[in-house]
C-alpha cells in the first residue's frame, strides 16, 4: 500500500520550498562565480562540505563546536542568573531603578569587542576571558528587557542575550583562545589559506546561531512561560 503524506507534512514542505530554492539559487550563483573567476583560494560549496567533513572525520570539529557551546552556557547562564533577579527588582522598586539605570544606560552601548582587552588583562587567555564577555555583552539587554517588561518580556530580552552570546564567543575565540569556531577561522586563514573551512566555519556559526535562536522561540511559545500578568507602570516605592 502505498505511504500517504499527511497535510501538515506537505504544508510544511510548501513553507519551505521559497527557502529552499533561494538556498539552490545561491550556491549555484556561488559556484557559478568561483568558476567564472578561476580563483585559486576561495572555495566552491562542494569544497566547502569536503573540508567541514575533514574537520569532523579528525574530531576536531566536534572540539571546536564543544569549546564554543561551553563557553556560551556558562556565560549565559551566569548573566541569566544575574539580570533576572536584577531587572525584576529594578522593575518593581522604583528607588531601584532610579539609582541602577542610568548606570546601565552607560554601560549597555558599550560594545562587547571593546571589553576584550580589559578581559584579557583581568582573566588572561582561557576560557574565563570569553566567559566574562559573554556575561557582559548579554546581561545589559537581559536587565534592561526584563527591567521594561517586568516578567512578559523576560524570555524576549534572553533571546537577544543569547544571539549577542553567540557573537561575542566567535569573535572573542578569535583574537586569544586555541579552541572555538572563531579560531576555526582564524587558524584556518593563517595555516596555509584554507578559505573552505573559514567559510565551513562561518556557516557552521550561522546554522547553531539559528538553532539556538530556534530554541530560545519555542521556549518563548510555551504557555508556562508567558508572563503575562505584571503591569511595569506599577513599582513599589520603596
Amino acid at each position: 500500500m502505498a505511504c500517504e503524506v499527511s497535510p501538515g507534512v506537505v504544508n510544511k514542505l510548501k513553507q519551505a520550498a521559497p527557502s529552499l530554492a533561494a538556498i539552490a539559487a545561491l550556491l549555484s550563483a556561488w559556484t557559478a562565480l568561483v568558476l567564472a573567476s578561476h580563483s585559486a583560494i576561495f572555495p566552491t560549496p562542494w569544497q566547502v562540505v569536503r573540508g567541514t567533513v575533514e574537520l569532523a572525520a579528525d574530531g576536531s570539529l566536534w572540539r571546536h563546536i564543544g569549546a564554543s557551546l561551553f563557553r556560551v552556557a556558562v556565560g549565559f547562564s551566569l548573566a541569566v542568573a544575574f539580570a533576572v533577579p536584577l531587572g525584576l527588582w529594578m522593575g518593581w522598586v522604583r528607588s531601584a531603578f532610579a539609582t541602577l539605570n542610568p548606570i546601565f544606560q552607560i554601560l549597555r552601548p558599550i560594545s562587547p569587542i571593546a571589553w576584550i582587552p580589559i578581559a584579557i588583562l583581568w582573566f588572561g587567555v582561557g576560557d574565563a576571558s570569553p566567559i566574562y564577555l559573554i556575561f557582559i555583552s548579554s546581561v545589559f539587554p537581559m536587565v534592561v528587557q526584563t527591567t521594561v517588561g517586568v516578567l512578559p518580556q523576560i524570555i524576549v530580552g534572553m533571546r537577544i542575550g543569547l544571539g549577542v552570546a553567540w557573537l561575542v564567543v566567535v569573535a572573542a575565540e578569535m583574537i586569544a583562545l586555541h579552541s572555538g569556531l572563531g579560531y576555526l577561522i582564524i587558524d584556518s586563514r593563517n595555516a596555509g589559506n584554507r578559505y573552505d573551512l573559514v567559510i565551513a566555519g562561518m556557516i557552521l556559526i550561522g546554522l547553531i546561531g539559528l538553532l539556538l535562536d530556534g530554541g530560545m522561540r519555542l521556549l518563548e511559545s510555551l504557555e508556562s512561560v508567558r508572563w503575562r500578568f505584571g503591569d511595569p507602570t506599577r513599582r513599589a516605592d520603596a
